[in-house]
């Protein structure tokens, strides 16, 4: 009888590897809660954007829900520590994704193309919403986000699908939906949601182009598709959808470029991570000077060691931030290459607190105010936003509920 039963557990176990479920999952039940929240990200859509271009889908949003004037990113300015942000609630020094690239001395390079790395979830500091909401016996799931790959803690979403650009926003959605059709006991009370644009056009052509208008205006359809999807279902009237991005965008020229490899050979570092604008380096002990000395004399480069990052930046304490840190002029553009050509449309990466480095909020549903727009905020404060109303129990964040709560109903 033993033996029977425990083919019958692998049995399962496997099943729901296959199905894209974690098996690893406790459900110490604490019960669900009445509402669902469907987190949505449209990667680099610059704060502004709704004013350049025609959205009319976010702009109904904001009439019918929240808006605020931007969400402000963490530093640096980059897709998966902002990402990892929003999910955790922590800056990237406390949370560990420090850029999208570093050097770990325990685990080794970390980069957003090697799937290993990605998928390895020692990698992942703090705790991500879904792995929070799974430990309280709530289920969660995952069209693409940054962590949700790996097991952090051993837990990764009870649904969750490995990355794949070439998936349609429509196949996506149509996902989405199904997640959300699923009986009570098998639907997702959080869902996240990333789309890679309009980040990918605005680098190749720049925020302020024509290809970027026609990508934003696409996008806002497509959610302007989506939600008509969600309001048939059943229990449209329980979901609240938050609708973010990760950072901004900035303009760069060829002509605003600075070519690393006429000041400095690659040979004098142990480490080079990051990439343009903001560079993380970590020289032999025997250039350091030399290094230092050469960089002060680059102009349109912010050059830090360690200990003297600004500290409104809150980064540079975690071991993956390497001793000097070096950050281009907004606008301006860093690298190892000399193909000055290579450096035209957009960029971001830069100090966070420049307007072209913010995103949007945008957020609707029984949540949520009618009509209330409010003041820029850190993205460090989603993940209480959502803990709240999914009432479960936070772990520890940098983010703060008071910094949005007014934006809810009381």
């Amino acid at each position: 009888m033993k033996k029977k039963l425990k083919v019958i557990l692998l049995t399962v176990s496997c099943m729901a590897i296959a199905l894209g479920i974690s098996a690893s999952n406790p459900q110490n039940v604490k019960g669900h809660p009445e509402e669902y929240v469907l987190l949505i990200s449209f990667d680099g859509f610059r704060w502004d954007y709704p004013t350049m271009y025609h959205t009319p889908n976010l702009d109904l949003i904001g009439i019918e829900g929240v808006h605020a004037k931007s969400l402000i990113s963490c530093y640096p300015s980059k897709t998966f520590p902002n990402h990892y942000s929003l999910a955790t609630g922590l800056y990237p020094d406390h949370h560990g994704i420090v850029n999208n690239s570093f050097f770990d001395k325990k685990l080794g390079y970390y980069s957003i193309g090697n799937r290993k790395s990605v998928e390895n979830g020692e990698f992942y500091q703090g705790e991500p919403i879904w792995v929070t909401a799974e430990k309280q016996g709530i289920r969660t799931a995952s069209y693409y986000w940054v962590g949700t790959e790996a097991p952090i803690q051993g837990i990764q979403p009870t649904y969750w699908k490995p990355y794949n650009e070439r998936i349609t926003f429509e196949q996506r959605v149509d996902t989405v939906l199904h997640w959300l059709s699923l009986p009570e006991g098998k639907r997702p009370h959080l869902i996240t949601f990333y789309y890679h644009e309009p980040d990918l056009v605005s680098h190749n052509f720049g925020p302020s182009s024509p290809q970027t208008k026609k990508v934003v205006e696409q996008l806002d359809s497509l959610l302007g598709y989506f939600m008509l999807k969600l309001k048939l279902l059943p229990i449209y009237p329980k979901i609240n959808v938050i609708v973010v991005s990760d950072h901004g965008m900035a303009e760069i020229s060829s002509y605003r470029y600075i070519n690393l490899s006429e000041h400095l050979k690659k040979e004098w570092f142990e480490y080079i991570s990051g990439g343009n604008p903001v560079y993380s380096l970590q020289p032999k002990i025997e250039h350091y000077a030399q290094v230092m000395d050469s960089l002060k004399k680059i102009l349109h480069l912010n050059v830090w060691e360690r200990g003297q990052i600004p500290s409104r930046y809150s980064y540079g304490t975690n071991p993956r931030v390497n001793d000097i840190l070096i950050e281009a002029e907004a606008g301006w553009s860093v690298g190892w290459s000399s193909k000055a050509d290579d450096y035209n449309g957009g960029t971001h990466g830069y100090d966070n607190m420049l307007p072209d480095m913010q995103g949007i909020f945008y957020a609707i549903g029984p949540a949520f105010k009618h009509g209330y727009s409010c003041a820029s905020f850190m993205n460090v404060d989603v993940y209480p936003l959502i803990a709240h109303i999914l009432e479960l129990n936070p772990a520890k964040t940098d983010g703060k509920l008071k910094e949005v709560k007014n934006m809810l109903r009381q």
